[in-house]
């Protein structure tokens, strides 16, 4: 359990609105205090880690406690952002969840090899899509015990 943190942040990479919408509204189902905040390629989700360009505020850009990562995205997808994540001794900390539509092998295999936490196909049903995040924030935000977020 992580006692210090009264609301969890989660950085949401997707670059399609629906699928923003959805987990927006499946995570006002989770019974714990969450923020989303949502980028819409790789470009982005590294601007807003390294806070560059509108993403300088720690008020309006907080560190995540979790990402969750989709791979199809345009700019830099998130096998690209995936690797530069991983490859900073500050951000690697933070959880990355890979949240796909990909069947493919190959993805599977980079993202693990590249450093992913987990490797999960997007649930087809909203009430799916409830289940799977009130799972995935207990397990990350009461089992686990996470490491403290660097300063902002």
């Amino acid at each position: 359990m992580n006692p210090k943190i009264n609301t969890y942040k989660i950085l949401l990479a997707n670059d399609r609105k629906e699928v923003q919408f959805l987990i927006e509204e499946a995570l006002t189902e989770v019974p714990l205090s969450l923020q989303l905040f949502c980028v819409k390629d790789g470009e982005e989700l590294v601007d807003y880690l390294y806070r560059r360009n509108h993403y300088k505020s720690p008020e309006t850009s907080p560190r995540p406690n979790l990402i969750l990562l989709d791979l199809n995205m345009p700019r830099k997808d998130g096998r690209e952002a995936l690797l530069e994540i991983k490859s900073d001794s500050t951000l690697r900390q933070i959880p990355v969840l890979i949240l796909t539509t990909s069947q493919q092998d190959g993805d599977l295999s980079h993202c693990y090899g590249a450093g992913a936490n987990s490797f999960i196909n997007l649930p087809l049903s909203f009430d799916t899509l409830v289940e799977f995040l009130k799972r995935i924030c207990q397990y990350w935000f009461q089992t686990v015990i996470l490491p403290p977020l660097p300063e902002d």
